[in-house]
């Protein structure tokens, strides 16, 4: 199932080129370009490797969702990605309603 997720998340990628370089950036630099190129959706990676998993993943997902919602965009999903039992981080979508 993950690895699934991962290929349709790159072949999406590789469709638009654009937002190939999102995964890259933090939150708030994703969300403006996001705007300024007037995408409806968004997917980014919120990694978890670094820090606390818990706490430090959670906290990142805040400041995304955060970025986000502040420039009226809705979460749409939060997907996890686990590679040998650990947790490596999210793939969250964001949309404009």
């Amino acid at each position: 199932m993950n690895r699934l997720l991962l290929a349709f998340v790159l072949a999406l990628s590789a469709l638009a080129p654009a937002q190939a370089g999102l995964f890259d950036k933090n939150p708030d630099q994703v969300a403006q370009e996001a705007v300024s190129k007037n995408l409806r959706a968004v997917t980014l990676w919120v990694d978890a490797s670094w820090g606390f998993r818990n706490q430090g993943a959670a906290n990142a997902l805040s400041r995304a969702h955060q970025a986000f919602t502040t420039r009226g965009y809705d979460v749409v999903s939060v997907e996890p990605y686990i590679e040998n039992g650990d947790l490596q981080g999210f793939f969250v979508t964001y949309q404009k309603p």
